[in-house]
């Protein structure tokens, strides 16, 4: 038989597990349901999910998807005009990209240093987080939250505490690649 306990507090910091007398008890926003020696039933697991179903709030996948969308598209539209402009300075596309590369995470760092760039991703999801200026974003943001340690222990040690990964297996995967090629064609 289940039995709810109103009290928030019993269980303080904890989310489920077993109390000492052995029975089980799960905690949530509507109270403390304690169970039996048994644990959950069939019928009062179905309950449960079907109550926190019902509860739990509706996603605007949608909405989201669309606003991803358009800032993506957004960040987009900007690197097309900073590639414009390097090929209308006598650059090639192919060697405007990565002036441009560098402009966008240069651009994404100081938006994130600004406090700008975290609007842009809590809009627009992984429009904002995708893009290159993205990558930027994982590299600033949390040597931003400790730049009261300093610059050293601070910013430069956390400044590739997210990014530090991702470029090492990239390059690693580059490597393997880049031996594999060369070893079927003999061609580096």
């Amino acid at each position: 038989m289940t039995r709810v306990v109103p009290n928030q507090e019993f269980c303080r910091g904890q989310a489920s597990g077993r109390l000492l007398n052995g029975s089980y008890y799960s905690r949530h926003w509507s109270g403390v349901f304690l169970f039996g020696e048994g644990g959950f039933t069939a019928d009062e697991q179905s309950r449960y999910q079907q109550m926190t179903r019902r509860m739990m709030p509706k996603r605007p996948i949608l909405r989201n998807a669309v606003w991803a969308f358009f800032v993506g598209g957004a960040i987009c539209e900007v690197g097309q005009v900073v590639q414009w402009f390097f090929v209308s300075h006598g650059m090639s596309e192919k060697e405007a990209a990565s002036p441009t590369a560098v402009v966008m995470i240069g651009l994404g760092a100081l938006f994130t240093g600004l406090g700008w760039y975290d609007r842009v991703v809590k809009r627009g999801g992984m429009g904002g987080s995708l893009p290159i200026t993205g990558f930027a974003n994982a590299m600033v943001a949390p040597a931003m939250e400790f730049k009261t340690e300093g610059l050293v222990m601070g910013v430069g040690a956390r400044l590739f505490s997210v990014a530090g990964p991702v470029l090492v297996y990239g390059m690693t995967a580059a490597f393997v690649v880049g031996a594999i090629r060369y070893l079927l064609t003999g061609v580096a």
